[in-house]
């Protein structure tokens, strides 16, 4: 088998708000000669589920190199400039982007978080992005964002992703640990979960 990898498509709701609920799938490949990425919100025989309903958390240890996956993802050369300039692996900012709009650029949420990270307006104004439906600038912000939240929170990245969610208030005001509100104790393990898939390099 050939170990390039290519996208065959999404068949994602673009209409869905930030961190809906629904699962998303990775299709098996239909290919013997080329591994191939298939990303869907309908489930099919042999699909295997990235996004569900989970509240389980996990430490996870894994390799920070780049991988074939998170070339062939949408949105790949924006996520490859926001890595470096948020020093943040391209697989934790696609697997933040997949959760929080499901690839959409013009996601917006019921309280307002808008495009690909799903900035909220002040956080889009503070980071200076203009446009938050252009994808570099928005990947950038939210990736600069999150890295901020990182380092404020001394490198816990499940502390990290809660203050993305719920507000590093919330996270502090809980004892610096993930708030108890249904939609984060959702949204931390899911990103995890993607972070770890998007970091295996297929055989």
């Amino acid at each position: 088998m050939l170990k390039s990898l290519t996208v065959l498509g999404c068949c994602l709701l673009y209409a869905m708000p930030s961190v809906a609920l629904a699962d998303i799938y990775q299709l098996p490949s239909e290919s013997a000669e080329v591994e191939e990425i298939v990303l869907s919100n309908l489930e099919a025989e042999g699909a295997e589920i990235l996004i569900a309903e989970t509240t389980a958390q996990e430490e996870i240890t894994i390799d920070l190199a780049p991988t074939a996956i998170t070339q062939a993802l949408p949105f790949a050369a924006e996520v490859n400039i926001a890595a470096q300039q948020s020093a943040l692996e391209p697989a934790l900012i696609h697997a933040v982007m997949v959760t929080e709009s499901r690839l959409n650029p013009k996601a917006i949420s019921p309280k307002g978080a808008q495009g690909l990270m799903q900035l909220m307006p002040a956080t889009a104004q503070r980071f200076g992005v203009k446009n938050p439906y252009d994808p570099l600038q928005n990947v950038i912000a939210g990736a600069n964002y999150l890295r901020e939240l990182k380092d404020r929170f001394n490198g816990n990245l499940q502390l990290a992703l809660a203050a993305y969610n719920a507000g590093p208030a919330a996270v502090l005001h809980y004892g610096s640990r993930i708030p108890p509100f249904a939609e984060t104790q959702h949204y931390v393990p899911t990103v995890m979960r993607l972070y770890r898939k998007f970091t295996q390099t297929p055989l």
